[in-house]
């Protein structure tokens, strides 16, 4: 957490609802990423829903998603009565599976949910290619991947439809809770504002005196989605740090790379024209429990992170995916974030 001294100044200011500092956040962001339209919403949850909702997708609708994304990527999908659909995932590498994406094609799904695993990007150019080919709009899931690149480009100046963003406490960066939303589509992008604040349009919700204007027509299913000034004041000081955390992150993610040229039985995961943002540092190995258990036993905390959420009765989808199966048997996360320094590794 940076520096935050207006906190106190801003809880009494009698301003706490989305306002000026919400919009320097979003500026920095777009700033940032190179993407002039983009939007916060108050948890990554909602960011999910606004872009879902945005999309016109509904109860009963598919959407093919990965089962190695975090719950909190796949959990809303159910609270709209939404369908999830899973894709297998390239066994090397944690990403849903081009072959395994267009092989359920039939189901006509309304969406097809991109997850970039722990922040190692995906066959971007494969799955928009097969979106663009049936008409179907592709979502970054970037949950774990703000600041990784795809061919030069930061995730969210790609070509994919829409990218979202998580902001919570375990993110980058961190506003406490929230996420981001960024739409190629203008006419989207103008829709998505109405849609993250209960249908309404600011500019014409009031009359002369303040009140609310019986002529103004709500004609769009909406949200309660604004992130409120303290957490939009925090996401302002976070981005004044986010380039010093992810050169910190890589410079781990170097250390690792020297110390693992050591150990025959463990090897670095990667993946195509990918600059990770090394959210951890991703591994496989094909001892699983006894590499974790080792690394512990050194005091370094390694994890498996995410389990297959396929394997949840909840889905309804609880088909055996041997890519996803060979990858979760494998894959091990080494720490890599800010707080590490290269001494806690050698």
């Amino acid at each position: 957490m940076p520096e935050v001294p207006l906190i106190d100044e801003i809880l009494h200011s009698g301003q706490l609802a989305y306002g000026k500092y919400g919009r320097e956040f979003e500026g920095l962001l777009s700033e940032y990423i190179g993407e002039k339209n983009l939007i916060i919403t108050n948890t990554f949850n909602l960011a999910i829903l606004v872009a879902l909702s945005t999309l016109g997708i509904t109860a009963g609708d598919a959407v093919i998603a990965s089962p190695m994304a975090c719950l909190a990527s796949t959990q809303p999908l159910l609270s709209m009565g939404i369908k999830v659909k899973w894709a297998d995932v390239d066994p090397t590498t944690g990403t849903l599976s081009p072959d395994s994406v267009r092989s359920l094609m039939h189901i006509k799904p309304k969406a097809i949910i991109h997850n970039h695993f722990c922040g190692y990007v995906g066959y971007v150019d494969e799955i928009n290619e097969i979106g663009r080919e049936f008409g179907i709009p592709v979502i970054d899931d970037c949950i774990e991947a703000f600041g990784s690149e795809y061919k030069g480009k930061k995730m969210g100046n790609t070509e994919t439809d829409i990218t979202i963003f998580s902001f919570s406490p375990v993110r980058i960066p961190n506003t406490l809770d929230g996420g981001a939303i960024i739409f190629k589509d203008n006419a989207l992008y103008n829709k998505s504002q109405l849609v993250r604040d209960a249908g309404i349009d600011r500019n014409r919700f009031r009359d002369e005196l303040g009140e609310i204007n019986p002529n103004y027509d709500i004609k769009v299913i909406g949200h309660s989605a604004t992130m409120d000034e303290v957490r939009c004041y925090i996401g302002v000081q976070q981005m004044k740090k986010v380039e010093w955390i992810l050169e910190v992150q890589r410079k781990n993610a170097l250390v690792w790379n020297k110390i693992l040229l050591q150990m025959n039985d463990i090897i670095p995961l990667k993946t195509e024209h990918c600059l990770s943002n090394y959210w951890v540092y991703g591994t496989l190995t094909k001892n699983k429990k006894e590499t974790i258990t080792k690394f512990r036993k050194d005091g370094i905390y390694a994890s498996g992170v995410h389990i297959n959420n396929n394997i949840y009765s909840v889905f309804g989808d609880q088909r055996q995916l041997p890519g996803v199966n060979e990858f979760n048997s494998m894959f091990v996360a080494l720490p890599s974030g800010w707080w590490v320094n290269e001494k806690d590794l050698v």
